[in-house]
């Protein structure tokens, strides 16, 4: 794969020679885990929120059991509980990022309408005609005109924090990464960082969106092991070959994700959980949950190996981090970790088997003093294999592969590291797919 070199060297601060361990370790999230690279976003407090009034509960998905429908391309009919306002926050702020609201009028206008509240449909049609005139720019590349069909434009969950909820309206703010720009040209499509706010109200049986605003987010750094792809190299993540996640905030009593169906869409749903339960902080810092994730999302042949894998890379982590139980460093500094899913392709599926890759954004390092180990975000195509198995998808394999790297944001310097603390804590997790 071709790709094209960054500018710039690296430190010589003090503090290299943690961030080069910190290199290794993140390598070795790669290598033991399949989990793809630690990049960072932040962990805040591990408890939860005792500001939110939780929407009333919903019955357990059920094997086999649909989640939700898709109408204009809209996923609709999310359970009436804060994980489900999160699914909905974050499946309209992918959608209002997409190719096809981006550079269709009918399909934009269809999927307003379906995502918005009845009382605030006209003025958000106009708002994303406007937002869908401003991207033009910046879907072309550098050729004269647009190509729908040769356009990139995703958009990663990487937090979800809960600002109210009650059965009746939920605000959730998004810490989001896009990259937008297109597979033709020279000008390789280029990341950006927001955050999102939506404001959400239970209407006609669903989470509708009431308002939603948008300003500059986190900036986490491109890690320097990755050099920017050229922009053939996206092909793969055009419209029609790759599809964007869809989350739904289906999910047990003790926070497992939900039985899938047995369907394609009900295989990539379950190879997005399964690499962002991956990247969750407690998979680092909390054995009992990691090996109840392990237990309840890979098949029974894969287990001990997966197990084992994980926990030698773990102990990896940990004792060269000195990391308690509450995923904070010897110093203070909080471990902080994400993967968000930018698109996912079918290699491979039957009613028995499949295969997926999924493009992904990984953010983790350390949120603290020390400048060095800054959060940083890396881009990694990862194959994830299932088989169906007792009544859902369970994974065999997860596997990462090339990266696919965008150019980093523009002019926009990093975060400090400390500031990834107010974000990406346990209850700043995205809903699961």
């Amino acid at each position: 794969m071709a790709a094209q070199s960054r500018r710039g060297g690296k430190s010589s601060s003090p503090g290299t020679s943690k961030a080069k361990f910190w290199g290794i370790a993140v390598g070795a999230v790669a290598a033991l885990t399949t989990t793809a690279m630690i990049v960072t976003l932040a962990t805040g407090d591990d408890s939860a929120p005792t500001h939110v009034a939780s929407p009333q509960a919903t019955p357990e998905p059920k094997p086999g059991k649909a989640r939700g429908q898709v109408t204009s391309g809209v996923p609709v009919g999310y359970p009436r509980t804060e994980a489900g306002a999160k699914a909905a926050a974050a499946n309209y702020t992918v959608i209002s990022g997409s190719s096809a609201f981006l550079t269709s009028k009918d399909a934009r206008h269809r999927a307003v309408s379906v995502m918005s509240a009845g009382s605030r449909t006209s003025t958000a049609t106009k708002e994303a005609d406007h937002e869908a005139r401003r991207a033009r720019a910046e879907l072309k590349g550098d050729k004269s005109k647009l190509a729908p069909r040769h356009v990139i434009a995703r958009t990663g969950i990487l937090s979800a924090h809960t600002l109210g909820a009650d059965i009746h309206k939920a605000t959730v703010r998004l810490w989001t990464t896009t990259v937008r720009g297109s597979a033709t040209g020279h000008a390789t499509p280029k990341a950006a960082f927001r955050s999102v706010t939506v404001s959400l109200v239970w209407e006609r049986n669903d989470w509708k969106m009431s308002g939603s605003s948008s300003s500059s987010g986190l900036v986490a750094p491109v890690d320097t092991r990755q050099a920017t792809n050229v922009t053939s190299d996206f092909a793969d993540y055009v419209p029609a070959r790759a599809s964007d996640p869809v989350l739904s905030g289906a999910e047990t009593k003790g926070g497992l994700p939900g039985a899938y169906e047995r369907t394609e869409r009900g295989a990539h749903a379950a190879a997005t959980s399964a690499v962002m339960l991956r990247g969750d902080p407690r998979f680092f810092s909390n054995a009992e949950w990691r090996n109840k994730i392990l237990t309840a999302t890979t098949a029974s042949s894969a287990l001990d190996t997966a197990k084992a894998d994980a926990d030698s890379m773990t102990q990896l982590v940990v004792e060269n981090r000195s990391l308690g139980d509450d995923g904070k460093t010897a110093d203070g500094g909080l471990l902080v970790t994400r993967t968000a899913v930018l698109g996912s392709r079918a290699v491979a599926y039957s009613e028995q088997t499949a295969s997926m890759e999924l493009w992904t954004a990984s953010v983790g390092g350390v949120a603290g003093k020390n400048e060095s180990e800054r959060p940083q975000i890396g881009f990694i195509r990862m194959t994830v294999d299932l088989i169906w198995a007792d009544g859902t998808w369970k994974t065999t394999a997860v596997t990462p592969s090339e990266p696919l790297v965008p150019s980093p944001p523009a002019a926009e310097e990093a975060a400090p590291a400390s500031s990834f603390a107010d974000v990406g804590g346990v209850s700043d997790a995205p809903s699961l797919a």
